[in-house]
């Protein structure tokens, strides 16, 4: 389809999941991905905001923390909200975290990683779920044989 259909799709509410690349997620669902002032990349304003707000599920993938070691995932996010409230999980390179009403719920975390470790490198709460376990890399994307 062109990008005419796309975003009729899209605002149309006719999407129920999105994946999107993030700068910040606050632990309300807050979600900032268009504008990181001081990288160099400019404004990155698109499609993403109409996914944001028209998607029925918004996932976001990105790095946990910035090449500086500044948290990412926030209590408030301090750059510029691509939309409010709509993130409800977050992949990082650290963890799968989704946003519960209460804030941050972690479900896995990479190997080797401890909770203490993954609090420091984070910038709000977190809570741990029950069922939280070590992230496993999908046997086909880890090399595995092929049965």
């Amino acid at each position: 389809m062109d990008s005419t259909e796309a975003f009729v799709m899209i605002r149309g509410g006719h999407v129920d999941v999105t994946l999107l690349g993030g700068f910040e997620v606050a632990m309300n669902g807050d979600l900032a991905s268009w504008d990181a002032p001081g990288t160099g990349k400019g404004q990155l304003v698109g499609g993403a905001m109409d996914l944001a707000v028209g998607a029925r599920s918004v996932r976001v993938m990105m790095a946990h923390t910035t090449r500086d070691g500044a948290p990412r995932l926030l209590r408030r996010c301090a750059l510029p909200l691509t939309a409010p409230g709509v993130a409800r999980r977050v992949y990082t390179d650290l963890a799968v975290v989704d946003v519960a009403p209460s804030g941050f719920v972690v479900h896995e975390v990479v190997p080797g990683l401890e909770r203490a470790a993954l609090e420091k490198l984070t910038g709000a709460p977190l809570a741990f779920a029950p069922d939280c376990r070590v992230l496993e890399v999908p046997r086909e994307l880890a090399g595995g044989d092929d049965d």
